[in-house]
């Protein structure tokens, strides 16, 4: 398993790397807030796509996420979520704010 990750990857692109798990999530809660914050962009896109593993702690990421980009007044959208983490949303009836997106 590889090391997990958040960076802007461009310009209001907010990449998720790696294994999401309680091992990783609260460091990558404090970078994604800084780099949110950071960001200038009118739009934000939490990209998924290099998500290799998550727990519930993924979705609650994207979650916290989303809540620090709307706050920031940015237009959120959740690109690339893998099956792993559109499962666990169904479970949660978080399908329709997460997986929709």
């Amino acid at each position: 398993m590889s090391d997990s990750a958040v960076t802007m990857s461009e310009p209001g692109v907010l990449s998720l790397a790696g294994v999401l798990d309680y091992r990783s999530g609260p460091v990558l809660r404090k970078e994604g807030k800084a780099l949110i914050t950071a960001c200038k962009a009118a739009a934000l896109v939490l990209d998924c796509s290099q998500v290799e593993k998550s727990s519930s702690v993924g979705l609650s990421l994207l979650l916290a996420f989303m809540r620090d980009g709307e706050a920031a007044g940015k237009a959120v959208e959740v690109r690339a979520m893998p099956q792993d983490m559109r499962e666990i949303a169904e479970v949660y009836d978080l399908d329709g704010v997460l997986v929709g997106q």
